[in-house]
């Protein structure tokens, strides 16, 4: 057997890889892919192990990990069982503006729930006309009395049929900042409309839907935070998810190397392994390089976060470079294994899948290289050279 790179390790991974054992969540994903629901009961038992919210604090039911274990464990959820349980494990982290700005009846009633795996919280910004530029953002949330009348419209929403409640994002009219507001809404109040999901390409777990708010009446206990700050919560939310995405792709696309060296070594053409043609051994040697430089970059990140040190630019390079990756080392393992590789038969085309919505959600691959293009000249320079 050829040398490999090894895997991160951390003293929680043996707990990981039994639970994932336990569930049996390389089956269950790709069960999911094909009949496309909430996985109502791993979320629970992901509750149940302790394995929502790892760097969730403790007094809010989390582990309190530092951000570069709790990219460790990501990473082997991901390794082991697909894009699916390692983004539910990422859920309370998702619904951090809640936990960190909401009132403490707010965190009682939705986010230890959400801790324990008891109570799902979904996200909703994006728009019809608003995507990675919030400034479109149309939703408004009028007050009224004691209270603000929500209209508008969300769209790509995950969860839009499941979640209890959601983080919802208007504007306020007369406020500061362009007036964003984040809003606990529970999805059950008169006036919440949602559209049949229409099917994705991939990650169809999500069921990700459009809702639609029709003068929802949200008492102003439901606010979290204060008017106009909501843009500016969701900031800091967005550099720990771009650089803990970016550890979960990384995982996903480590597995499928891994399987398609093991593939390779046996499987012959023209009399000798595969792994002898030079046309399939030198790309896979390039991907391990990839695959280990991205993770370090990565790891380097994460522990930077996690220190407080300012690095919004190399999270979204993170997560940037982590897609990239990820999606050449997956497209090896597809071209690798031939037409089963195309096929339903093995994992690597559903992990594609799933991966290539990184380029997409949670900041497009163009809005990363903006923000790091951004900070690049922001940063004090030498003296420009002379012509």
């Amino acid at each position: 057997m050829p040398e490999r790179p090894s895997l991160p390790t951390d003293p929680l991974v043996e707990e990981v890889r039994a639970l994932a054992s336990r569930l049996d969540l390389a089956r269950r994903y790709r069960e999911l892919d094909r009949a496309p629901a909430f996985p109502r009961a791993e979320y629970r038992a992901l509750g149940e192990a302790r394995m929502l919210g790892l760097p969730t604090p403790e007094a809010l039911g989390g582990r309190g990990l530092p951000l570069g274990r709790t990219g460790v464990l990501l990473f082997h959820l991901a390794y082991l069982g697909g894009t699916t349980f390692a983004k539910l494990s990422l859920q309370p982290e998702f619904s951090s503006v809640l936990a960190e700005h909401g009132s403490p009846a707010l965190v009682d009633a939705y986010y230890r729930p959400l801790v324990r795996g008891e109570r799902l919280v979904g996200n909703q910004l994006t728009e019809p006309g608003a995507g990675s530029d919030a400034r479109g953002l149309a939703s408004v949330a009028v007050p009224e009395g004691d209270a603000y009348l929500l209209t508008g419209e969300k769209s790509e929403i995950a969860f839009a049929h499941e979640a209890d409640a959601a983080i919802v994002y208007a504007r306020v009219p007369g406020t500061g900042a362009g007036g964003i507001t984040a809003f606990l809404v529970p999805q059950d109040l008169p006036g919440i409309h949602r559209a049949d999901p229409p099917g994705d390409l991939g990650e169809r777990w999500q069921r990700r839907s459009t809702v639609r708010y029709d003068r929802v009446r949200l008492p102003r206990e439901l606010r979290i935070g204060e008017e106009g700050r909501g843009f500016d919560y969701v900031q800091t939310e967005l550099t720990r998810e771009h650089a803990l995405l970016a550890a979960l792709y990384l995982g996903v696309a480590w597995s499928s190397w891994d399987e398609t060296v093991a593939w390779v070594g046996h499987r012959e053409a023209f009399g000798r392994p595969l792994s002898a043609q030079e046309a399939v051994a030198f790309p896979l040697a390039e991907d391990s390089g990839r695959l280990e430089a991205t993770w370090l970059y990565t790891a380097r990140v994460l522990d930077a976060i996690g220190r407080g040190e300012p690095v919004a630019r190399e999270a979204a390079l993170a997560k940037w470079m982590a897609v990239e990756t990820a999606l050449a080392v997956l497209d090896h393992a597809i071209q690798f294994h031939g037409g089963r590789g195309y096929s339903q038969e093995f994992p690597h085309e559903q992990r594609w899948r799933d991966v290539r919505s990184g380029r997409i959600a949670h900041g497009t691959s163009e809005i990363m290289l903006r923000v790091a293009a951004r900070e690049i000249w922001k940063r004090p320079r030498g003296e420009a050279p002379r012509a």
